[in-house]
């Protein structure tokens, strides 16, 4: 049937050839299914939630399936009957459920049901327009949450991708449930940008209070050092949260930026770090830990003026001054402030890790 609907460029479809037969005209041996006797005349209307008034002739709907020859039902019976047997009253779904939709309608109506009312959201595309699949790296929410973003995120990312309140991009939880309704929703497709998820969460880690963050931080870093973080080591994340998180956009990103207070000396760093003691970085360095072991008061704001007082007497600038310090104490070139992590390390991890850097780069 179907071979000879496509040799005529029909549309494939079951042609009603058993609709008005006697059950004795049936084959022996064959079990047979089970079809709705579906209206040929006149329309289907659905006046839907988000699509608006939408018309189907129903001489374009075939006599659906609702048992298959093994007596097991299909989706289109089991869907109904779920959706009756649990009192559904509002069915709100993606719109390439739309034509299913008008063939389930005439199921309940069939059935002697009330029909719930439906709305149909557009789906989400992936960059290239096509509907998000896995070939784009569709992922469940648990895949999200190990990549590092925070729920509240992701829950206003995907909230913004079908429904808009005016212009507002950055919408809580809170306020998302006092405005959403069905009316703000879109009818075209949008597209999954993971650039701009990435740069939402960056938002909600900023504003996220530093105790969750470094509870979420602190299983992360358990992970990636092999070892429990300590309630010493997770006070040292405490001080430096307000830094640290400033820079992240991910938990992640998060972690890996903390993980330098916890590594064990000598520190390894990275390519950027060793050039930055090479020549003249390095006798900066040095010169600048004789100042340091001097200093009586390991406070922030006293480490930061005595660099300044430094740069001003050697005619250098303060990021000449910086960088080898972040270089030696953290192994990168990428840190929160660095007198804010001199004053958190310590002053005896502060000196033994520039000491542990002069004595490996000469």
């Amino acid at each position: 049937m179907r071979a000879e609907q496509k040799a005529n460029g029909q549309p494939t479809r079951y042609d009603g050839r058993w609709r008005d037969r006697p059950a004795s005209d049936a084959p022996e041996g064959v079990k047979p299914v089970v079809r709705l006797k579906a209206p040929q005349e006149g329309e289907t209307m659905l006046v839907d939630g988000v699509q608006g008034e939408v018309r189907i002739a129903n001489s374009q709907m075939d006599d659906m399936i609702l048992l298959r020859a093994d007596g097991t039902p299909t989706y289109m019976l089991s869907v109904v009957v779920d959706d009756h047997d649990m009192d559904i009253t509002q069915v709100i779904r993606g719109d390439d459920h739309l034509t299913n939709t008008f063939r389930q309608i005439q199921l309940y109506r069939a059935c002697g049901w009330d029909v719930p009312a439906f709305a149909h959201i557009p789906l989400i595309h992936g960059p290239d327009g096509a509907k998000l699949s896995k070939r784009h790296g569709a992922l469940g929410a648990e895949a999200y949450r190990d990549m590092g973003f925070l729920p509240e995120a992701l829950r206003n990312y995907l909230l913004r991708l079908g429904w808009g309140h005016g212009d507002d991009e950055i919408i809580s939880t809170e306020q998302a449930i006092e405005w959403f309704g069905l009316d703000g929703c879109g009818r075209s497709p949008s597209r999954f940008d993971m650039v701009k998820l990435t740069n939402l969460n960056g938002h909600y880690i900023r504003i996220a209070e530093d105790e969750r963050l470094v509870a979420l931080t602190a299983e992360r870093l358990r992970i990636s050092l092999g070892r429990e973080i300590s309630s010493q080591e997770q006070n040292i994340l405490l001080r430096a949260m307000p830094g640290l998180k400033e820079r992240a956009k991910t938990l992640v990103e998060l972690a890996d930026s903390a993980e330098f207070f916890f590594k064990s000396r000598p520190l390894a760093l990275d390519e950027k770090a060793a050039k930055q003691l090479e020549g003249e970085g390095l006798k900066t360095l040095s010169d600048f830990a004789q100042k340091l072991a001097e200093l009586s008061t390991w406070r922030q704001d006293v480490i930061e003026e005595e660099a300044r007082q430094f740069a001003e007497a050697t005619g250098l600038k303060l990021g000449k001054i910086a960088q080898p310090l972040r270089a030696a104490l953290t192994g990168s070139t990428v840190s929160p402030p660095i007198f804010d992590v001199l004053e958190i390390l310590g002053r005896d991890e502060s000196l033994a890790r520039i000491g542990d850097a002069l004595k490996a780069a000469r």
